[in-house]
């Protein structure tokens, strides 16, 4: 396996949201997952009064992204936002991510660092699909990685080699409440090209169909990550249900949310 550089730590740590209709999606999340790396890389905190902040920065947004970069030593953050394409928020399988293979022994591990050298992606280029040995298969270069088979949603477990996504735990707490059984554990590159269903959760895109891995076709979305991205979307826009979720102005209304 080829060896990747350290990360810069003088980049430091980032998070990047969803803005919904004025709101920051799963702030709380969000910023639980930076200042718990702050601590355990840096012994520093999240810089005060970073929460109203970002509140304040996307009122205003109807649907957008926001990065926000932390410098520990200097103890700064740095928010940037952008519109999101609303044809890119839980998009269709016809617009879903082109995977690649990324051979990464240990995967990036659990701290979302700033310099993302390792993972080699251009914008609007191929996905990295992160394998560990043995073509194990850890995450997506921007997103955590699930399969359908048999009727069971299978995804790599925590054990710090990945991120922990806050998108995959609002998917599998999704997943739960439709009734859909889930396994966290070894997933393989076996495994995943025979799979019913393949699909990424990501902070921004929401549920995203895989199309394809290393130019071999995937399956197109079904029942499963329609379910889980019904139940996504509905916790992420504060919603009772699918069909009377008030969407952001240029989102997909929830008939479109076919995958």
């Amino acid at each position: 396996m080829p060896v990747f550089p350290a990360p810069d730590r003088d980049q430091g740590l980032f998070e990047t949201l969803l803005i919904a209709a004025g709101e920051p999606v799963e702030l709380d999340a969000h910023l639980g997952r930076l200042g718990a790396s702050l601590a355990t890389l840096f012994d520093a905190v999240l810089p005060p009064g970073l929460g109203p902040r970002v509140r304040r920065s996307a009122s205003g947004t109807e649907l957008g992204r926001m990065r926000i970069d932390v410098d520990p030593e200097g103890g700064e953050a740095t928010l940037a936002s952008e519109g999101v394409d609303p044809a890119a928020f839980f998009p269709t399988w016809e617009r879903g991510a082109v995977l690649r293979s990324l051979p990464c022994d240990g995967g990036l591990g659990r701290h979302k660092w700033a310099d993302r050298r390792r993972l080699g992606e251009v914008r609007n280029g191929p996905v990295s699909l992160l394998l560990d040995r043995g073509g194990e298969v850890l995450e997506a270069g921007r997103a955590n990685v699930f399969i359908a088979h048999e009727g069971v949603l299978k995804t790599p477990a925590l054990d710090g080699r990945i991120l922990p996504g806050v998108a995959r735990a609002g998917a599998i707490a999704a997943a739960r409440d439709a009734g859909v059984p889930i396994a966290e554990g070894r997933l393989t590159h076996e495994e995943l090209l025979a799979a019913d269903e393949v699909f990424l959760t990501g902070s921004v895109r929401g549920v995203e169909p895989a199309r394809s891995l290393d130019g071999a076709p995937l399956p197109s979305a079904g029942e499963l990550s329609r379910q889980v991205a019904a139940g996504l979307r509905r916790r992420w826009l504060r919603a009772p249900s699918a069909d009377d979720a008030p969407a952001p102005a240029g989102a997909p209304q929830p008939g479109q949310l076919v995958r």
